[in-house]
C-alpha cells in the first residue's frame, strides 16, 4: 500500500511538471520565433511479476511499473508560420538557422527577428542586444540612411553592401540550451556550421510553433491524469488507515 502511494505520487509530480511546460508554451504562443517544449516521461523501473504458488517455473504475468519521472524537456525546432509586419527591420528565416546576437554572456542565438535600429545606428533586438554580421555588429548608419536587407542576408545601406547577417546552424540543434528571452546557447564544444538554401524575409516575423488547441488538449489530459493519481493516493491512504486501525485492532 505504501508503494502504491509512492507510485501514484510520482505520477502526480510528473504531470505537475508536464503542466508547467505546457503552460509556458501557451504563455509564449504569440512570441515571435518561440520554440515549444515537450516534457518526456519515463518509467522508473519495470519489474516482472509471476503467478505465485506455481512452483519454481511459475509463468510470467507481465511487468509492473513502480513510478514515473520526467526524463527530459525537449525543444521542438519545427518552423513556425511567417507573417508580414511592414517593419523593414523585422526579419524571418525560412529554413534552418538562427540569428547570432551579442549578449553580456557571449554570443547567443535566436529565431526572433523582431529587430530595430538603436540610437547608435546598430541593428539590435528588443532587449538591446546587437545583431551580428560576418564583420561584427551590423551598422545601419544614420537615421536618414536607406537600409535594405536582401533575401540572402546581405545588409545594404545607401545601395552599398555594409555586411551580411551571421546566420548560424548546428549539426544537432537538440543540444542547444534555452536561456530565456527566446535565446539559445551553444553546448560546450558545439560549433556553428554554414547554412545553405535559406531565405531571409525582411518585413516579416516568424510565429511560434505552438499549436494552442493541441496544447489545451494536452493540458486537459494532464489535469485528468493528475486527478486520477490523486484519487489513487487517497484510495491507498484509506486502505492503509483500515489496515492500521481496524485490522490491527483484531
Amino acid at each position: 500500500m505504501i508503494r502504491g502511494i509512492y507510485v501514484a505520487g510520482s505520477g502526480m509530480m510528473t504531470e505537475a511538471t508536464r503542466t508547467d511546460v505546457i503552460a509556458n508554451n501557451l504563455a509564449n504562443a504569440s512570441t515571435a520565433g518561440y520554440r515549444k517544449d515537450v516534457a518526456i516521461g519515463k518509467d522508473f523501473r519495470s519489474m516482472l511479476i509471476r503467478r505465485i504458488n506455481d512452483g519454481p517455473n511459475s509463468p510470467l504475468i507481465g511487468s509492473m511499473g513502480v513510478g514515473s519521472v520526467i526524463d527530459e524537456v525537449a525543444t521542438i525546432h519545427e518552423q513556425g508560420g511567417i507573417r508580414p509586419t511592414g517593419n523593414k527591420f523585422d526579419l524571418a528565416i525560412e529554413g534552418r538557422g538562427f540569428f547570432a546576437v551579442e549578449t553580456p554572456a557571449g554570443v547567443r542565438y535566436t529565431r526572433n527577428g523582431g529587430f530595430t535600429r538603436s540610437a547608435q545606428g546598430e541593428l539590435v533586438t528588443v532587449d538591446g542586444y546587437r545583431v551580428l554580421g560576418q564583420g561584427g555588429a551590423i551598422q545601419l548608419g544614420d537615421p536618414e540612411s536607406q537600409v535594405y536587407i536582401a533575401d540572402d542576408g546581405r545588409v545594404m545601406v545607401d545601395d552599398a553592401e555594409a555586411d551580411t547577417l551571421r546566420i548560424a546552424d548546428f549539426a544537432d540543434v537538440k543540444r542547444l540550451v534555452k536561456e530565456g528571452a527566446n535565446l539559445f546557447a551553444a553546448a560546450p564544444g558545439q560549433q556553428e556550421e554554414p547554412v545553405a538554401g535559406i531565405t531571409v524575409r525582411a518585413g516579416y516575423l516568424e510565429h511560434s510553433n505552438v499549436n494552442v488547441v493541441a496544447e489545451m488538449v494536452n493540458l486537459i489530459a494532464g489535469y485528468r491524469a493528475y486527478e486520477i493519481n490523486g484519487k489513487a493516493v487517497q484510495a491507498h491512504d484509506s486502505l492503509l488507515d483500515k489496515a492500521v486501525n481496524d485490522v490491527g485492532r483484531v
